[in-house]
Formats: structure tokens, C-alpha cells, sequence
């Protein structure tokens, strides 16, 4: 049978169809580039905003116009709207995200087992990583009022250590370079387990038991850290970004969405962690025009993003989420005020991108090549990323795809920077 995944939202998604991919090819079906090369489609699906919602549905339907043969879905908007999602043309099945990992088993009606992971396989087609994403935790027990994931996923739990390392030497061996860990809420894993741990037991025991070259976080929620856990980054292996959603700057808009942060601690946390790891790129989440939220409060979220000198971020405009409590909060913003204030936060933050990128012209870092776009006069084309999250372009002689180069930084393009590589290729043993 072939078989085609595909994803809208979050990197713990892209975890996800990893996963169900190894479990199909597991049962010796082909993982193929397309829908319309598939006799199955799956789309694991997002609803985190209006936007991901209907780009999910759009996904479906061009799957379906592609000529898949059935289509599943699955996901966060599958398991909050599953009598919209199987009305879409050819889909077959809804999937509940509590059920999604037995989803091959199910399908094929061959057992899953308790058996080590096969080795990994990039995704064909879009999806096609270097980057191993592996899911460590899902769920969250958090209760921020315009959150609709929490509804969509459930409690907060955690995998095991021992299971997490397991996946993480599967991915090594199949050639990956850098593991991402992901998760709903990924800084609170381990505490649901006995005894409770924290996430950097995790990260110290992945360290200690691969040879991980590098290895990266996903979101992190600010509340879950300390300086013992910046101390972790005394390992070079740990790559230099984190990425700390802080959703407005203005803490009367921070209380009304329930998010256990002022702007005064999240400043102080940041300072922390930039003194901890020099050259860290700090990535944050906005949401703008959240109810109530009065040009007094935009003006001073947007005067706090400038302050923290971000090296960029996601700027969302806020959508109500059925079931959560801000969809029902008084004040809401009409749609054309969060449109202008979604574009003056967008601006805040590429400049501060650009500060970030140009801070780092005539330094050397090494970089992880995703993708070889051609061979021209110059060479083959590059694009890649830093450890600290600097999307990188450069010419080589050789295809570098899935290789560390080092890499000498020599000017700025438009979302990015422009390199040099000085060695072709840098071998970890």
C-alpha cells in the first residue's frame, strides 16, 4: 500500500507523521512524495487558530482533488470538529488525536509491539527533513484562556526517558544529524511521571547515552525554566535557540489569558539565559487583538517586544476558539484594528531580526544544509541552519545535503544570512 502524510501546525505534528510513518513502513508499505501517488492519505491536522483550521480543511480538499484513494484525518481540528472533517470529499476515517497511534495497527490489523524503533527515514515530498523531530510529551495542563489545544490533546503526560532515547538512537542511525524534542507543553515533562523529573534530566540523560550532534528544543513555556536549566548549554551539543512564547507584553492582557508570566519575570528570564549562553537566539509567539486588549495595552506590548531584542518570532492575530474561554470575554477587537496591529508587531520584530542577523556578519558557525536546491555557475546552492537558528545560504562544490559545514557569515539576505563554507563537511564520532 502507498501511503502519503502530510501535516499543517505545530513541529510535534511533524513528530507525529514521522512516527506513523516508521509504523507504516514497519508493516512494508511505501511512504510516497504525493497524494495523488497514494492509495491512503493521511493529514494530521491543526486548530490552534481560524487560519490553521482552514488551512486544514484546504488540505484535505487538495489532497482529495489530487485523486488520493481515501483520505484519514486526524489531529487537533479533526478531533474538535469530526462530523465537519468527514463530510470533506473522500475521507474515510476521522481519527481522535487519543487515537492516533494505533491508527496503523488499526488500519492494517497488524499488532504494535513493544519492539525497538526501525531506523528513520526522512519524508518524501514537502515534508523532507533532516531534522528528526521526535514528540517527548503531549498534552498540557495549562489552562491559558484562548487556548484551544488543551481541549484537543488533553492532560499533559509524558514519555519515558528510556522510550525517548530509543527513538533518538532510531533517528541517528537512518543519518540525522539533529534531533528536535517536541512537545504540547515540552517543559513540564517528567512531571507527571514517578518520580517526577524535569525536562533537563531528559536532555542531560540524551546527551550522556547518543551522540547526538545536535540537539534542539521546541517551544518552551518561561514559567518551566531556571538558571540551572540554562547551565545545560555548557554541553556545545545543545543548539543555541529557545524559543519562549510570551503572547503580549502588557500584563493586563497577560492575566486575562490566564499565562503565568509578567513581563517583568519573562525580562528577567531572558537576562538569565542570554548571560548563560553567549549568542542564544531567543524566538517568541505574539498574539495580538486579544479581547479587551485597548491601544494603551497594544502600545505596551509592542514597546516591551522591542525592548527584548528578539532574533524573531510568530505574530498572531487572535481568532476565538470555540470552547475556550476567551471567545467569550467582552471587548472583542474588530478585524481590521488586528490586521494594523499584527503589521506594526511584524515590523518591531523583523527589525529585530535584522539586528540579530547582522550582530553575527564575520562570524563562524557551523551549519546543518536541509536542502540542495541546484548546481550553477557558483556551485551547489545551500540552505541551512546555525545552531543558534540562523537560516543560512552558500554555494559548495559538493551537494552537502544533511552535513555540518563551518561556515563564515559575510552578508545579509532578505529572511537570513549569506555564508562561505571553509570545511566541506564536519564529522562527528
Amino acid at each position: 500500500m502507498r501511503v502519503y502524510l502530510d501535516t499543517v501546525g505545530c513541529r510535534l505534528n511533524q513528530s507525529e507523521i514521522e512516527k506513523l510513518a516508521a509504523n507504516f513502513r514497519v508493516g512494508g508499505h511505501e511512504i510516497v512524495a504525493s497524494a495523488a501517488q497514494a492509495d491512503i492519505v493521511v493529514i494530521n491536522t491543526c486548530a490552534v487558530t481560524a487560519e490553521a483550521a482552514s488551512d486544514s480543511r484546504q488540505k484535505i480538499r487538495q489532497a482529495a482533488r489530487q485523486g488520493a484513494g481515501q483520505i484519514i484525518v486526524t489531529g487537533c481540528w479533526a478531533t474538535l470538529e469530526p462530523v465537519q472533517a468527514a463530510a470533506l470529499p473522500r475521507v474515510s476515517r476521522v481519527v481522535p488525536n487519543a487515537e492516533k497511534m494505533r491508527l496503523v495497527a488499526d488500519l492494517t490489523g497488524m499488532p504494535l509491539y513493544d519492539l525497538e524503533p526501525i531506523t528513520r527515514e526522512p519524508l518524501p515530498g514537502a515534508h523532507w527533513r533532516t531534522r528528526a523531530f521526535i514528540k517527548v510529551q503531549d498534552g498540557c495542563d495549562n489552562f491559558c484562556t484562548f487556548c484551544v489545544t488543551r481541549i484537543a490533546r488533553g492532560k499533559g503526560r509524558s514519555e519515558s526517558a528510556e522510550a525517548v532515547v530509543r527513538e533518538v538512537q532510531a533517528a541517528l542511525a537512518g543519518g540525522a544529524k539533529e534531533i528536535v524534542l517536541s512537545g504540547v507543553h515540552l517543559g513540564s515533562w517528567g512531571q507527571d511521571l514517578r518520580p517526577p523529573r524535569h525536562l533537563r534530566h531528559l536532555i542531560q540523560i540524551i546527551l550522556k547515552e547518543t551522540d547526538v550532534p545536535r540537539l534542539r528544543l521546541s517551544s518552551l513555556e518561561p514559567w518551566d525554566l531556571d538558571e540551572a536549566f540554562f547551565r545545560l548549554w555548557e554541553n556545545p551539543r545543545l543548539c543555541r535557540h529557545l524559543h519562549l512564547p510570551l503572547q503580549s507584553g502588557c500584563a493586563q492582557t497577560l492575566r486575562r489569558m490566564a499565562r503565568k508570566i509578567t513581563p517583568e519575570g519573562y525580562a528577567a528570564l531572558l537576562e538569565q539565559a542570554r548571560q548563560a549562553i553567549p549568542g542564544l537566539a531567543v524566538t517568541t509567539d505574539i498574539i495580538v487583538g486579544f479581547p479587551g486588549e485597548d491601544e494603551a495595552e497594544f502600545e505596551a506590548s509592542l514597546e516591551f517586544v522591542e525592548a527584548m531584542a528578539f532574533a524573531g518570532g510568530h505574530v498572531f492575530a487572535y481568532s476565538p476558539r470555540p470552547g475556550t474561554p476567551a471567545a467569550r470575554l467582552p471587548g472583542q477587537v474588530p478585524p481590521a484594528m488586528k490586521k494594523e496591529r499584527s503589521r506594526r508587531m511584524r515590523e518591531v520584530l523583523a527589525r529585530a531580526s535584522l539586528r540579530f542577523r547582522r550582530a553575527f556578519l564575520g562570524a563562524e558557525v557551523q551549519v546543518l544544509w536541509e536542502a540542495v536546491d541546484g548546481l550553477g555557475p557558483q556551485g551547489w546552492r545551500l540552505r541551512g541552519l546555525s545552531d543558534n537558528y540562523l537560516h543560512v545560504e552558500a554555494f559548495a562544490p559538493a551537494p552537502l545535503w544533511n552535513q555540518i559545514s563551518q561556515v563564515r557569515l559575510v552578508d545579509l539576505s532578505e529572511q537570513g544570512v549569506v555564508g562561505q563554507v571553509l570545511i566541506p563537511a564536519v564529522t562527528h564520532s
